[in-house]
């Protein structure tokens, strides 16, 4: 679908706006919700058709994010045009000042709106964003008019699937001596795709282009059955999905590692002091993840105003560094991060045992006198090397990805997110399961001074860097979307009809 036309749909017409509408009114109504308990020891539990209403604004929520999230990327992408020196600044910019925004609503979202929730009221809690996303849907239909609307053609996952049917159908034919002549090439006048160059990259599936007696061409040139042949442009656009998919696992690894500095580090202030000057205030513990979120929000217009243009007259490349050195570079980072965490947890754990404590934390343990504050580099760390790969893998999947598929490359970062987190949950039950019989027991004990929190940063860094040295194999062997004439196509929609001019 469309990238607008969805965007509309999830905003207002089903999903996303409603499913915030529900979740307030669940709040705001007596009905929608059970009776508070008060101090009462035991409180009633929901009804079904409570328990109903909540689920179906969570499934209206679940359902318009997936439409949302991988759209408004690649439709804010594509308003800047790509065929100028300012339009392809605009957009290597455009992600950088994305995750800004993003960023900074998560920090509002996290410290605002969560006190007013917990302290004032949950109805006034979740109306307040619900009333925001009401008028961020009013802002999106004001710009009706104006924006760049990229037609669709066809679905990406049925071109996918016929390019591997036909390449499986001819693997037993031989690629002539020049295949990049010899090959059926046809190119549609009407594609808004970038002509793309023949490459010996996966070979195997250039044997879809083969033209053997049975196949047959239509007058424009085109084939009369896609599912006997394939032209080397559709075949070459379905090895820039493949080829991703490499670095798209690296991603994967790496938000495991992102997954556990954002989690322990909670139950690491919980044990630690968190005292705010020489005052009763204590930190919440769960604030000190802001710390991260500050750390990319100042690391961003850093780096997107000074040194990008600084390394774009050394390297002449538009975006200063390649994406793929730009993730090397958080990935750098992201093992740094584990190992400052394991030192900070091995500190206050050391200091809980040597040092008088500050009392206890129900159901975990004692509170080290070590100050939460040392937790604020390990986060400032990850923020950091969220910047460089989290914003680069959305950028590197949006440009490598042919141009008709980018709503399907913005959904690329979610479901590493998904997976992530599916992984995580994994390995935490594996560490749980084999280090509650070792002689040191559980590393993941719920009293972290009873466990070696970091001993599993510190396998955790041991994974990152295995992650490391397989990106690196894999960096060197990726090779960019490239052009017939062999220029490079970070971003190339070179023939665009779209319902307006790009700005």
């Amino acid at each position: 679908m469309l990238n607008y036309e969805t965007l509309c749909f999830e905003l207002v017409s089903f999903d996303h706006f409603q499913g915030m509408l529900v979740l307030t009114f669940s709040a705001a109504f007596p009905k929608l919700h059970p009776v508070d308990c008060g101090s009462a020891s035991s409180c009633a539990s929901a009804s079904p058709w409570q328990l109903a209403f909540l689920y179906l604004a969570f499934s209206l929520l679940v359902i318009g994010s997936s439409g949302i999230r991988p759209c408004n990327l690649a439709f804010g992408a594509d308003q800047f045009n790509p065929n100028t020196e300012s339009g392809k600044r605009g957009i290597n910019s455009f992600f950088n000042w994305y995750f800004f925004t993003f960023t900074f609503a998560m920090m509002v979202s996290l410290t605002i709106i969560v006190y007013v929730q917990a302290s004032i009221n949950w109805a006034i809690g979740l109306g307040i964003p619900t009333f925001l996303m009401f008028l961020s849907c009013a802002f999106f239909f004001v710009g009706t008019r104006i924006y760049v609307v990229v037609p669709p053609q066809g679905s990406p996952l049925t071109s996918v699937l016929q390019t591997l049917v036909v390449a499986f159908k001819k693997r037993k034919l031989d690629l002539p001596e020049e295949p990049w002549t010899s090959l059926f090439n046809h190119f549609p006048s009407d594609s808004i795709n970038s002509k793309l160059a023949y490459t010996d990259q996966l070979r195997c599936l250039n044997k879809g282009a083969i033209i053997t007696p049975e196949d047959k061409i239509m007058p424009d040139g085109s084939a009369v059955n896609p599912w006997n042949l394939r032209s080397v442009q559709q075949i070459e656009e379905i090895k820039c999905v493949i080829k991703v998919i490499p670095v798209w696992f690296t991603g994967v690894i790496y938000f495991i590692g992102l997954t556990q500095s954002q989690t322990y580090p909670v139950f690491q202030a919980m044990q630690a002091d968190r005292s705010l000057g020489s005052g009763n205030f204590k930190i919440p513990a769960a604030t000190y993840n802001v710390f991260s979120m500050i750390s990319l929000t100042m690391w961003i217009p850093i780096y997107d105003r000074l040194i990008v243009p600084y390394l774009r007259r050394i390297t002449r490349k538009e975006g200063g560094i390649t994406l793929l050195q730009r993730m090397g570079i958080g990935l750098v980072i992201g093992i740094l991060t584990m190992l400052i965490s394991g030192v900070v947890e091995n500190h206050r754990r050391s200091l809980a045992f040597t040092r008088p404590t500050l009392g206890t934390v129900s159901h975990k343990g004692a509170i080290s006198s070590m100050s939460a504050n040392l937790l604020i580099p390990q986060l400032a760390v990850a923020g950091l090397s969220e910047g460089f790969v989290v914003i680069g893998l959305v950028e590197f999947f949006y440009k490598q990805f042919p141009e008709n598929m980018r709503s399907f490359a913005g959904s690329f970062l979610f479901m590493v997110v998904a997976m992530a987190s599916y992984l995580s949950s994994f390995l935490i039950s594996v560490v749980h399961n084999v280090t509650q019989k070792g002689q040191n027991g559980n590393w993941l004990a719920e009293d972290l001074n009873k466990g070696r929190l970091d001993y599993f940063y510190y396998l955790v860094a041991a994974l990152q860097v295995m992650n490391l040295a397989y990106f690196l194999v894999v960096a060197k062997w990726y090779k960019y979307k490239t052009s017939e004439d062999g220029s490079s196509l970070d971003v190339a929609m070179e023939k665009i009809d779209s319902e307006k001019h790009v700005v």
